[in-house]
């Protein structure tokens, strides 16, 4: 098997307070860059569940713990957490089949480095985190993998790729070619990379790897998690996107959110949920104003929505 290949080093543990520590493990023993994760343990208490947090594209471990506290607060409720940096680093696509395979090779280590295989599992993520982190929930169900998120949150993440793709195409025809942001251009390089062409040279691509496809009649990427819980988390601030960024309704995140919803709920998810808020996204350090943040996910009320999930 592929996991027993991976060579585990533990490299520093250190207690942070009397509920955890903090435990920083490399994957490969010639590799410090990439495909390793930081385990929040929690100290004092019997372990009940573990989760695995991704950060967005170019965030770290460090970063995750830096912007909130849902790792410190679930740790005192019993969840080993893990902060998760893959093998395709920081720059990670995060729905492409390598970063979903070290995904995957993560998940089954830490179950069997931490003796979690019979406990329960959550995953969330922030951004193309959260991209990553759904599109891992349905493969698990659809593939049948040995461990299966019992529940899965997301905080603002793109979800259909074809929408992105088009909306910032749109961006780049409406505006002045030399405000442009340099990571729109980016992006638009980097779908057409990832799926090998544009939606009108290459639309099944975008629905084999897009988490949802608003175009996609089949809802096939979505219908394995019929029975899964899953909470999208979104601060949709149209004024801030409108005067900072000259974004509308469709260059947002919540146009996917909000579609994968609705359709879960019509399809018989009673466990599918958006979440949206106000006045929450802010970044650190510096606290600065920004609608798209890991901020905008309260961890209690994260941690104590994954615990009620049966």
């Amino acid at each position: 098997m592929q996991k027993a290949s991976l060579l585990i080093f533990t490299i520093f543990i250190s207690s942070i307070s009397f509920s955890q520590k903090l435990e920083t493990v490399y994957l490969d023993a010639k590799d410090s860059t990439a495909n390793m994760y930081v385990a929040v343990i929690p100290e004092g208490n019997p372990i009940k569940a573990f989760m695995f947090l991704l950060d967005g594209f170019g965030g770290s471990p460090k970063d995750v713990s830096d912007e909130m506290d849902l790792s410190r607060y679930a740790a005192q409720q019993g969840i080993l957490t893990i902060l998760s940096f893959l093998k395709t680093d920081a720059t990670y696509f995060g729905v492409d089949s390598a970063s979903q395979q070290s995904l995957k090779e993560q998940v089954e280590a830490v179950a069997i480095k931490y003796h979690m295989q019979k406990k329960d599992f959550y995953i969330g993520g922030f951004s193309i985190g959260g991209s990553c982190v759904v599109k891992y929930a349905e493969l698990a169900v659809k593939n049948n993998y040995p461990i299966k998120p019992k529940a899965v949150f997301a905080v603002d993440p793109p979800l259909d790729w074809e929408r992105f793709y088009n909306s910032a195409k749109r961006v780049v025809r409406l505006s002045d070619p030399t405000k442009v942001n340099g990571e729109v251009t980016y992006m638009i390089d980097r779908i057409e990379k990832e799926m090998k062409g544009t939606p009108q040279t290459a639309l099944q691509n975008y629905y084999n790897l897009s988490p949802y496809s608003f175009s996609d009649t089949t809802q096939s990427a979505i219908k394995p998690l019929i029975k899964t819980p899953i909470m999208l988390i979104t601060e949709p601030d149209l004024q801030w996107w409108l005067t900072q960024r000259g974004y509308d309704l469709s260059y947002l995140n919540v146009t996917d959110q909000t579609a994968m919803i609705n359709e879960l709920q019509r399809l018989g998810n009673n466990n599918a949920i958006l979440v949206t808020t106000t006045d929450k996204g802010y970044r650190q350090p510096g606290n600065k104003r920004h609608p798209h943040s890991w901020s905008i996910a309260e961890p209690v009320q994260v941690v104590n929505w994954l615990l009620l999930q049966k």
